[in-house]
């Protein structure tokens, strides 16, 4: 594990590369999801990307300074349900806007987003990712920092990291998670956790043995 934990706050994790965890202001008691989820800012090539944003609106963790001190210049979205404050981060830094071709009726955004597709080359070296489940996520390769990012994929629970349960679960997800062996990534970034959002290759490929995450 790559031992990363924290509640609230802003984490480095490597040069150009970090993220922000905060209080989700939906969450209810009883979701399938902790209230803290992670939000990442990477910077490659002449590009910075957050992924996932979410606004610490119930905490103060001091965020838009430290984006204010470098701008991301593009806001990616891994999936449908991750589109949240993707409106507020583009107009707030004027950044190019990019995510899935399909949302779910109450998290329509109101800027249009660039479509992310699977194996296409996004500036800075990022790939968006198959990951079995159709249109429901494109995880994120970044080649310059050896990692991948996630969004509801995979989680981590009482210290493991699992797979999430999907209707095809052996049949697509798996295989496709498999297929990301061959990239030479180090490390990977989850948004929902108990307590490490930031976990080693080894652990992704523990998680790839174990039962998956079923709520």
């Amino acid at each position: 594990m790559a031992g990363y934990t924290s509640g609230v706050g802003i984490i480095d994790i490597a040069p150009g590369l970090w993220i922000w965890r905060a209080r989700h202001p939906f969450w209810q008691e009883g979701d399938d999801w902790p209230e803290i989820v992670t939000s990442t800012f990477v910077s490659a090539g002449k590009e910075r990307y957050v992924i996932d944003a979410l606004v610490p609106t119930l905490d103060n963790i001091g965020l838009w300074e430290r984006l204010d001190s470098a701008p991301p210049t593009s806001i990616l979205v891994t999936m449908p349900d991750h589109v949240r404050d993707v409106d507020l981060f583009s107009r707030r830094y004027k950044a190019r806007p990019m995510g899935p071709l399909l949302f779910f009726p109450e998290d329509v955004p109101k800027i249009k987003l660039d479509p992310i597709l699977p194996g296409m080359e996004l500036a800075g070296g990022l790939v968006p990712l198959y990951d079995g489940r159709g249109r429901m996520e494109t995880p994120i390769w970044i080649p310059e920092h050896r990692t991948i990012v996630f969004g509801d994929a995979l989680t981590e629970r009482k210290g493991k990291l699992l797979v999430w349960y999907s209707y095809a679960h052996n049949e697509r997800e798996l295989p496709a998670l498999r297929a990301m062996l061959r990239l030479p990534f180090e490390r990977v970034i989850i948004s929902h956790c108990d307590n490490h959002p930031v976990l080693g290759r080894s652990d992704f490929e523990k998680a790839l043995e174990l039962p998956p995450y079923k709520f």
